[in-house]
C-alpha cells in the first residue's frame, strides 16, 4: 500500500487486507458420525444480527451435501451467497454449516480479537465490498479468494479491545429490549385471543361487505416515468405486516393515479394482503395515512359505525382463517370478494372501544420498545461507523 495512504490512519492504525487477518476455517466433519446436534443454514442467520437464534436439529430430515463444515464456538459464520442480505454471526455453539457459509477466525490473536472481526464485518465499507465483488445475477456470490482483498484499516488491539467493551453493552442493551419486545408481543397476542373468543359471544355477525366498502388497488405503469416518483404513498403487500403504516417504500404521482386502477384510500383503512410470497398472503396493516395501494391490497375504508382498530385487531386474529380461504394450485390467492364475505362480529361502538382497550395499551407499549430498539441499533451502527469504518482506499 502506498505511503500516501499509511499517511491517512490514525496513530497505531495500519493498513491491511482481510487476507492478511482472517482466514477461512475448513474442517469437515458428515453429520451422521460427527455427533454434532445442530446445524445452521442460510435462513437460520438473520439480517445485522450477530446471534444465532434459531437452528436446525442434525437427523430431523435430509441435509444436501453441501453441509459438511464443522464450526465452533466464537468462529464467525458469513454467508457467502446475496451478500446485500449482510448475514454475520458468531458461532455459540459447535456445528455444522454449508460450504457456502464461510467459518472465519482471527489468524493471530495478538493483532486481531475474535469480538472485533464480527463487527468489522458488519460495517458498510465491508459489506459494499462484497457484493460490488460477487459473482452471479441470479444467486450472487463472493468467493473467499475475493473477499481477501479488502482493505482496511487495523486498530491496535487496546482500541479493539475498548470498541468491543462500549459495544458489546450497547449490545446488552438490545437484548433486555428485544426480549421486552418478546414480552408484549405475547400479551399483545393473548389480548387478541380474547378478541378472537368474542366469537363465542352472543354478537350477531354480518360479511366484511354489507358492512364496509372495500376495494383493491392497482399499479401503475412502470414504462411511464411521470407515473412515479411523486408525493402519493403507494403501498405494497409486502408492507402490510401487522403495523400501523405512515410511509410507503414507493410514491406515485396524481396524473399515476388517474391513469392506473390505483385508488385512493382514507387513513384508518383496514388492509389485507391477498397474495405474496412466503407468510404474506392474510396478513393485515392499517393505514395512518391516506394512500393509495396496489391490486394485491384489500382495503376496508372506515365506518363510523366501527372503530378501525376493532377491524384491525380481529382480522389479525383471523389470519389462518384468512390463508385458508385462498385459491389457485401454483400459488393459492385470495380475492376481493373472500374478503367481502369474511365473516365479523358486529358488536356496539361502545363494545368495540372496550374490547380494543386493552389491546391499545400494550401495542402502545410495544411500539415505544420497537421505537427504543431502532434507535439503539442506529447508535450502534453510527458508532461501529466512525470508530473502524475508515476504509483505506
Amino acid at each position: 500500500m502506498s505511503e500516501k495512504k499509511s499517511r491517512t490512519l490514525k496513530p497505531g492504525w495500519r493498513p491491511v487486507k482481510f487476507g492478511d487477518v482472517v482466514r477461512q476455517c475448513k474442517e469437515k466433519a458428515d453429520p451422521e458420525t460427527s455427533g454434532l446436534e445442530r446445524y445452521i443454514a442460510g435462513d437460520h442467520m438473520d439480517t445485522d444480527d450477530l446471534r444465532l437464534r434459531r437452528w436446525g436439529e442434525i437427523g430431523t430430515g435430509y441435509l444436501g451435501p453441501a453441509f459438511h463444515m464443522r464450526f465452533r464456538p466464537g468462529q464467525v459464520l458469513y454467508g457467502s451467497r446475496r451478500t446485500y442480505l449482510r448475514k454475520v454471526a458468531v458461532a455459540d455453539f459447535e456445528g455444522i454449516c454449508a460450504n457456502t457459509t464461510f467459518v472465519l477466525e482471527p489468524k493471530n490473536l495478538r493483532e486481531l480479537l475474535p469480538e472485533f472481526l464480527p463487527f468489522l464485518m458488519q460495517t458498510e465499507s465491508f459489506s459494499a465490498f462484497s457484493v460490488k465483488n460477487s459473482k452471479g445475477s441470479v444467486n450472487p456470490y463472493i468467493n473467499f479468494s475475493d473477499l481477501q482483498r479488502f482493505e482496511f484499516s487495523l486498530p491496535p488491539m487496546e482500541e479493539q479491545r475498548r470498541f468491543v467493551e462500549l459495544i458489546g453493552s450497547i449490545t446488552q442493551l438490545e437484548e433486555v429490549l428485544r426480549a421486552a419486545e418478546h414480552e408484549a408481543d405475547r400479551l399483545q397476542k393473548a389480548a387478541m385471543q380474547d378478541l378472537l373468543d368474542a366469537d363465542l359471544n352472543d354478537w350477531p355477525t354480518k360479511s366484511i361487505g354489507q358492512i364496509f366498502k372495500v376495494t383493491t388497488g392497482g399499479t401503475p405503469s412502470r414504462n411511464e416515468a411521470r407515473f412515479w416518483n411523486g408525493d402519493v404513498p403507494w403501498v405494497k403487500t409486502g408492507e402490510v405486516n401487522y403495523h400501523l403504516i405512515e410511509s410507503t417504500e414507493e410514491c406515485i404521482t396524481a396524473e399515476g393515479l388517474r391513469g392506473s386502477s390505483a385508488k385512493l384510500c382514507p387513513p384508518n383503512s383496514v388492509l389485507v394482503a391477498l397474495y405474496g410470497q412466503g407468510p404474506t398472503r392474510g396478513r393485515v396493516g392499517i393505514l395512518g395515512i391516506e394512500a393509495a395501494v396496489n391490486q394485491a391490497c384489500a382495503a376496508i375504508y372506515p365506518s363510523d359505525d366501527y372503530d378501525p382498530r376493532f377491524v384491525y385487531y380481529y382480522l389479525s386474529s383471523k389470519y389462518l382463517s384468512l390463508r385458508a380461504m385462498a385459491q389457485g394450485a401454483a400459488q393459492p390467492n385470495l380475492n376481493l370478494a373472500m374478503i367481502k364475505g369474511f365473516s365479523v362480529p358486529t358488536p356496539t361502538l361502545d363494545e368495540q372501544k372496550a374490547a380494543v382497550a386493552s389491546i391499545d395499551a400494550v401495542a402502545r407499549a410495544k411500539a415505544e420498545i420497537l421505537r427504543r430498539r431502532e434507535r439503539t441499533a442506529e447508535l450502534k451502527r453510527k458508532m461501529r461507523e466512525e470508530a473502524i469504518g475508515n476504509v483505506v482506499h
